[in-house]
């Protein structure tokens, strides 16, 4: 494994920062400021490849215009539980929040909020929008699909994308249960991470562009793709390519949005699809009332007992035991909003590549 310098910032620093990036390309401040919530939420839960590691990516796309700064988001068709939103091309990051806010408002009024959505881009961690639904008390639900990285099972190209799915649900005492995942045997961010560090991938991530398995992060890069969670048929890889399947029609075919290889490109060296189905890319939330099932108290009672449950299971040789769903992120939360989030040398670089070219202060 190389070396890599590491530098530590305040994460109300990186907030700073990626507001004003956004405002410098016309982002009102309230929308500005919520979407770098989103990138700082992944930040500081440890999901690195989604937060500030991302900001030149947006800033290549604002800068070719391929984002619409000044989105009018719109509810095109609903019922009292259901909604289909317009993105209209506005950034991820503000239409995500907004769309979730939604199913979040029908679920406290009616029970259930179910809100597909299209013509947007990339929204950040799926589990940033759970994450809102525990704070109403409510069962969250997120997912999204995204630019073609991954070969179905048996595929030797790229046909979907790493279609994340998250969950939350709130106890009363314990930390809640928060599932946040790729329906690929790892984010793409991952293999951009390791790009950056010098790292080879692990065996059963990707193939290389002749289909044959690699572990170098640059021949996934160029030309390869990502395998679905499980990888190979024997390893359960058609799971994975299932619940990739499941994303794509309740985020596209179900709002108009681009699904499987038809999802436009977020980051510049993204292949263009050769031809369009729908409106942008696709999101998917939705949200439950708990006291439209059982009694609120009594869920989050089971639930608390559900974790404490999970946490005495005997540890397997060498481990200190299960982990219950949410764990890792919850503990590098509380760490980072102390001591400040890590940055890679060659994220750093490129915050002060965004700095130079707009002269917002950085260092």
């Amino acid at each position: 494994m190389n070396e890599v310098q590491t530098l530590t910032y305040p994460i109300e620093k990186l907030k700073s920062f990626s507001s004003s990036v956004f405002q410098y390309f016309g982002v009102d401040k309230a929308d500005a400021d919520l979407a770098s919530d989103v990138l700082a939420a992944a930040d500081l839960r440890d999901i690195s490849s989604h937060g500030v590691a991302r900001l030149h990516t947006y800033f290549d796309m604002f800068e070719l215009g391929r984002i619409n700064p000044k989105p009018k988001v719109s509810v095109v068709r609903e019922t009292p539980s259901t909604a289909t939103v317009d993105g209209d091309n506005g950034l991820g990051l503000v239409v995500g929040p907004k769309a979730n806010r939604i199913a979040m408002d029908k679920a406290l009024a009616s029970g259930s909020g179910w809100v597909s959505v299209r013509h947007t881009n990339h929204f950040g961690i799926a589990g940033y929008y759970v994450l809102q639904a525990l704070k109403h008390d409510l069962i969250g639900w997120a997912m999204t699909n995204s630019t073609k990285l991954v070969a179905p099972l048996w595929g030797g190209e790229r046909r979907l994308g790493t279609n994340p799915i998250a969950i939350a649900f709130p106890a009363l005492k314990e930390r809640p249960i928060v599932i946040d995942m790729a329906t690929t045997a790892a984010a793409y961010g991952k293999v951009e991470m390791a790009r950056r560090k010098g790292e080879q991938l692990p065996e059963g991530w990707a193939i290389d562009a002749q289909g044959q398995p690699t572990t170098d992060p640059n021949q996934m890069v160029q030309g390869g793709a990502l395998l679905p969670l499980g990888s190979t048929r024997e390893r359960g890889g058609h799971k994975g390519y299932c619940l990739a399947t499941m994303v794509d029609v309740l985020s596209c075919v179900l709002s108009g949005a681009n699904w499987g290889p038809f999802a436009p490109p977020f980051a510049l060296r993204q292949e263009i699809p050769e031809r369009s189905v729908g409106k942008g890319i696709g999101h998917f939330f939705g949200a439950l009332r708990i006291d439209g099932f059982i009694d609120a108290d009594e869920f989050k009672r089971q639930i608390d007992d559900y974790v404490q449950t999970m946490r005495a299971t005997k540890p397997a040789p060498g481990t200190d035991g299960p982990l219950v769903p949410g764990d890792p992120e919850a503990d590098a939360e509380a760490i980072r909003r102390v001591v400040g989030i890590p940055l890679i040398l060659p994220v750093v670089e490129e915050l002060r590549d965004i700095s130079r070219k707009t002269k917002i202060a950085f260092d």
